[in-house]
């Protein structure tokens, strides 16, 4: 439109650069018609580069139009992701509420009674596991004396008697102590004795015995 616009201009310039010559020849001819043609075409100049401005001014107005018109496009096609991000946020969040929500909630509850019964059972659990405990503890203690008893049983009849006569840790009651360390004391006294009995009588005898060699000797 705006070539057109310039075409038309300069085909009015050129129709009339041929009376503008001939008024240059025929200036003194005709002063007034010269002057008011001057002006004409003068105005005509000052409209033909106000033209070509105002054309550059287009050009550099659209061009900033279609420049702005794609940075427009452009943020239009962000804030409509955004709104469908938006919009499948909220149905996510919608969904949530109304199915994750009450079955989270639900297992709570079922959470919530676990640890009541826990909390009831838990004592009489606890109290059940010290009898364990105790009934163990004295299982342990039984078989402990059981293998005592049994090892002693296997020791052999002169180990035992020793173990009871000379130390404090056979495992037989005090009583068993006390008779048996009195048999022993009473049997070494009457071994003492008969072997001092004895020891006397050989002496004796042998002193008579070299008594009645002298006596035979003589």
């Amino acid at each position: 439109m705006s070539s057109s616009r310039t075409q038309k201009s300069q085909e009015r310039l050129g129709g009339r650069g041929l009376p503008h010559q001939s008024s240059r020849h025929n200036l003194s001819a005709s002063g007034p018609a010269t002057v008011s043609t001057l002006k004409i075409e003068a105005a005509l100049r000052n409209h033909y580069k106000k033209n070509l401005r105002n054309e550059h001014l287009m050009k550099d107005l659209e061009s900033r139009l279609i420049e702005d018109l794609s940075n427009f496009r452009a943020v239009d096609n962000l804030i409509n992701e955004v709104y469908t991000d938006l919009q499948r946020t909220q149905l996510r969040a919608q969904t949530s509420l109304t199915q994750q929500v009450p079955q989270i909630k639900k297992e709570l509850e079922n959470a919530m009674d676990t640890l009541t019964d826990l909390g009831e059972t838990l004592p009489i659990i606890d109290a059940e596991v010290s009898d364990i405990r105790e009934v163990y503890d004295s299982g342990r203690v039984k078989a402990q004396t059981l293998v005592a008893d049994l090892t002693w049983l296997n020791t052999e009849f002169y180990e035992r008697w020793r173990s009871i006569i000379f130390t404090s840790s056979s495992p037989v009651s005090w009583r068993w102590k006390l008779y048996l360390r009195t048999l022993f004391v009473f049997s070494f006294v009457v071994c003492s004795w008969l072997f001092y009995i004895s020891l006397t009588g050989a002496y004796r005898a042998h002193r008579h015995r070299l008594v009645w060699g002298e006596k035979l000797m003589s």
